[in-house]
């Protein structure tokens, strides 16, 4: 399975975990992370289209940009904070790719599909992730969400906001 093949949601998004024996768990292991205080600036990292974005790449985007603020500020030098959750569930009809799998799998009859991943649907201009810094380390905290857009699909942008 691609990532490619789940970019762009399509249809109504299969929310609803109750009636599922397997659901996947989220990947995401912390939601915010640093240091809650009062910060000067706080540099946002948007969505500019349309697109749906798989847990794991929430992740990474979150690890990759955490990782490399803490580098400049140390742990205690800022607080970031993911702005989405992944509710809708990706499904996947799995088939066979082996010689005599004719005989074992009918096609697109019944094609429900198993439980497989997690993913958010975000609008255009919408906030996936913020960092609050103080006005020395905005450079850093750009870096870091720049570092982070690699991560996710689409093209990202990095906007610095006043805190009041």
């Amino acid at each position: 399975m691609h990532g490619a093949n789940y970019r762009h949601g399509n249809g109504q998004p299969y929310t609803r975990k109750k009636y599922i024996k397997g659901k996947p768990q989220s990947k995401i292991a912390k939601f915010q992370g640093g240091k809650q205080g009062k910060y000067d600036k706080c540099v946002q990292l948007l969505v500019k289209e349309k697109v749906q974005v798989r847990h794991m790449a929430i992740e990474s985007a979150r690890l990759a940009a955490n990782k490399t603020i803490e580098k400049t500020t140390g742990e205690t030098g800022y607080f970031s904070r993911l702005r989405i959750y992944p509710h809708v569930l990706l499904r996947e009809n799995k088939m066979i790719a082996a010689a005599g799998a004719d005989r074992l799998q009918e096609g697109m009859r019944r094609a429900f599909g198993k439980a497989l991943s997690l993913a958010a649907r975000l609008r255009g201009n919408q906030c996936v992730m913020e960092i609050h810094v103080n006005d020395e380390h905005v450079e850093a905290a750009k870096k870091a969400l720049h570092n982070a857009c690699m991560k996710l699909p689409g093209t990202p942008s990095i906007r610095v906001l006043e805190n009041n």
